[in-house]
């Protein structure tokens, strides 16, 4: 039997990483060996990874020695920042260097950067339609990724520059899911207005990854978008009706509403929204879902991703 090919893969505890590590794991006569790169490999995700035949090592996105020594003899790579956990787009510019140095130093055959679009290109810092953040960012999660593709291109990293989509398990982990008003009555508020939004299950942003390894050399140098469905707010409330069993109303919250929201990211998020809203046509096809479908046949709908989760789905 022919020796199997590592990949990779950072953040494998986290959503996209841990879903690519499962993924390796559950083709046990799939090609690739998985090696899960985590700063705590004393943490239980980690362990329960190590039980399931990943191997995972101890490495650190701001340090490019431990980065280098963990790429060491992988044939791919899947790299991934979280901005979530610092809020830092010149944090996550700086990891993405070390993660591009890291994979050229080490000889990688195939890197996947995901990453997202750098709203700068379709609304300039000059332009007034919605708000600078932070001096330099229009959507600052966005377009430090986007930014960041330049960083694997200059180095000539044979990458294939993975655009992810709104995880439908932020109605889970992120505070969005429906919100029961006094009456009683169930409302789904986001700020997507009448137009659709690219979603996906997080899992399958693993899956599709896997997909994206197991063809090989033909999408290295390309950029590809993977979405399970493109769906408006308001046919994600009749979904979230049908499988909750209970009438949901869609409310449109207006972008400038949600950015004086208050939270951490809100106006980051009203910003996203927004983005995608007066986009939406470019981010949606960008976002092919029958090309998805061929990395991952497994591919989620959103009615069958309610059906597994929806007891998980906290009524606020």
């Amino acid at each position: 039997m022919a020796e199997k090919k590592i990949i990779a893969v950072t953040g494998a505890t986290g959503a996209q990483g841990g879903g690519l590590v499962r993924a390796i794991l559950n083709d046990p006569h799939g090609a690739f060996a998985a090696r899960a790169i985590t700063r705590k490999p004393d943490s239980q995700a980690a362990r329960e990874l190590a039980k399931r035949g990943a191997e995972v090592v101890k490495a650190d996105l701001d340090d490019e020695t431990s980065m280098g020594k963990a790429f060491a003899g992988a044939q791919g790579a899947f790299c991934v920042t979280n901005f979530w956990e610092h809020f830092s787009p010149e944090k996550e510019l700086s990891q993405a260097a070390t993660l591009a140095s890291a994979a050229k130093a080490a000889g990688v055959a195939h890197v996947i950067w995901s990453t997202l679009e750098d709203s700068r290109r379709w609304v300039p810092l000059t332009d007034d339609r919605m708000p600078t953040l932070m001096g330099s960012y229009k959507v600052p999660h966005f377009d430090a990724k986007g930014q960041a593709d330049g960083f694997f291109t200059e180095l000539g990293v044979p990458t294939t520059f993975l655009l992810t989509s709104f995880y439908w398990d932020n109605l889970i982990h992120f505070g969005m899911g429906p919100r029961q008003g006094d009456d009683g009555a169930l409302t789904f508020a986001l700020p997507t207005g009448d137009r659709k939004l690219p979603g996906i299950a997080a899992e399958d942003i693993g899956k599709c990854a896997y997909g994206i390894f197991a063809r090989g050399a033909d999408l290295i140098g390309k950029t590809v978008g993977i979405a399970g469905e493109h769906l408006t707010g308001a046919e994600m409330s009749a979904s979230l009706a049908r499988a909750l069993g209970r009438e949901v109303r869609f409310v449109a919250v207006p972008h400038a509403v949600y950015r004086g929201l208050g939270f951490p990211g809100a106006e980051d998020l009203g910003n996203m929204f927004q983005f995608n809203h007066d986009f939406a046509g470019d981010f949606c096809a960008a976002r092919d879902i029958a090309f998805s479908r061929s990395l991952n046949p497994a591919l989620q709908t959103f009615d069958g991703w309610l059906a597994a989760n929806k007891d998980r789905i906290p009524i606020q």
